[in-house]
């Protein structure tokens, strides 16, 4: 009987002490970690990535980056950097002897350092020893790069007197009215690189005539506008064929929506679709068509010389809205059929500008049908004599492009790129650039090629 007791205290007691000891030796929480900012980042070619950890368990881990499996770092932060595009594999491993390990990844994406930013086509100044034409470049944080096209390019230049460019399926494609050099008639470039792909010169010889303008829907369709008309070029067989019914399409931009190119031709607006050799509709104005550009809703902004802006649809060619600024002369002179190979009309979202070739840039809210002056440049600028092409917007940062210079000849050296903004009670300038133009052509957003 005692000896039954006495192994029944036992038992009680080592049971005693192992729930005391359960309590006193509660497990460790398990290690979890993510890498700020998400499972996919991006960074430009050169620049710095910072990854940092952020890791939940506790606070005394042990770091391990990998690199496409090789091990970069021991440290809680990695930074980042390629000169190469492409993707990259980042693994981030932690652990803790009592706690095991937990790892997360990341894709990091090298993009080309032209990829976002602004250009401005130059068309060259032989005074300035210009051979041909030349690209500006200012990036999102507003650093400008002269002669992009020759920097990367080994010296090289553009074809003479380029007017357009276009950007589709990661190539830039950059017309020449008079060719030459080693760009010629056509240029295709890298469009995050500016590196030369390919270029037509002696191929487009009697094929084109004076090229200006360039619209693309795939690598083997690309649309010149010349002076015969709009010419389908297939680089593939090298054939040029004029699009019938664009006879004398306006020297000015065509807009891409929906799979297809939308141009002007007097009172016409002209629709073309892939693999077609002939216009598939035509939409008639009152008046002479002055700008043809690309909405944020993917329809069509179309500005008309008798002081009419209009809104068409990409597909069925209806007009959806129509606002008539005629009752305000001043606005409706920025809105006729200049010689500028840029549209009458630039826009952001809903809100349009328009300068014309003059120094008075007016803004015109589309659905409310306001318009109003908001600045004459002349007096915020000096040596704005001349305005060379018309007024771009910026439909990231609405910043408002106006390139003016001096004068021709020797005065085209004084010059200046002048960004407003128009956000607050009286217009400011964003920034300013001076005296590196050569006669812009047109002011190019890469965010409006998306």
């Amino acid at each position: 009987m005692k000896k039954n007791i006495i192994y029944f205290l036992s038992c009680l007691v080592l049971a005693v002490g192992l729930v005391s000891c359960s309590d006193d030796d509660e497990p460790l929480p398990l290690l979890s970690v993510l890498i700020e900012g998400g499972e996919t980042q991006e960074v430009v070619q050169g620049g710095t990535l910072s990854l940092k950890a952020e890791v939940e368990g506790s606070t005394e881990v042990e770091y391990v980056w990998k690199l496409n499996g090789k091990d970069v770092s021991t440290a809680s932060t990695y930074d980042f950097t390629s000169t190469e595009l492409g993707s990259y594999d980042v693994q981030l491993i932690v652990s803790n002897a009592g706690q095991g390990e937990a790892s997360a990844k990341v894709t990091v994406n090298v993009y080309g350092k032209y990829k976002y930013g602004t250009f401005i086509l130059n068309e060259g100044a032989s005074l300035r020893g210009d051979k041909g034409g030349s690209l500006i470049f200012i990036n999102p944080e507003g650093e400008l790069t002269e002669m992009a096209f020759q920097k990367e390019n080994n010296g090289a230049w553009l074809g003479s007197v380029p007017q357009d460019l276009f950007i589709a399926n990661n190539k830039m494609y950059i017309v020449s009215q008079n060719g030459g050099n080693e760009g010629g008639f056509l240029t295709i470039v890298n469009a995050e690189t500016l590196k030369l792909e390919v270029a037509y010169g002696d191929d487009l010889k009697g094929k084109v005539s004076w090229p200006t303008h360039v619209a693309v829907l795939g690598d083997d369709n690309i649309y010149l506008r010349d002076n015969a008309g709009i010419k389908l070029f297939h680089p593939s067989t090298g054939e040029a064929t004029l699009i019938e019914g664009t006879k004398s399409a306006r020297k000015n931009t065509m807009a891409v929506v929906e799979g297809k190119v939308f141009a002007s031709q007097s009172k016409n607006l002209l629709v073309i679709e892939a693999g077609k050799e002939e216009v598939s509709a035509t939409v008639e104005f009152d008046a002479n068509i002055s700008g043809v550009l690309k909405s944020s809703d993917n329809n069509i902004w179309v500005s008309v010389s008798s002081g009419k802006i209009a809104k068409v649809s990409a597909k069925d060619y209806s007009i959806i809205k129509e606002n008539d600024l005629s009752a305000n002369a001043d606005a409706t002179k920025t809105l006729s059929a200049s010689f500028a190979a840029a549209p009458s009309i630039t826009a952001k979202g809903d809100t349009l500008y328009m300068s014309g070739l003059a120094t008075k840039i007016y803004r015109h809210i589309f659905s409310t049908n306001e318009t109003k002056l908001m600045v004459d440049a002349k007096e915020m600028v000096e040596n704005a004599n001349i305005v060379y092409n018309t007024v771009a917007v910026d439909p990231v940062t609405e910043g408002v492009y106006l390139n003016t210079i001096k004068g021709y000849g020797d005065g085209v050296s004084t010059n200046q790129i002048s960004i407003f903004d128009f956000s607050g009670a009286a217009p400011t300038f964003k920034a300013t650039y001076s005296d590196c133009t050569r006669y812009p052509a047109g002011t190019f957003f890469t965010s409006n090629f998306k």
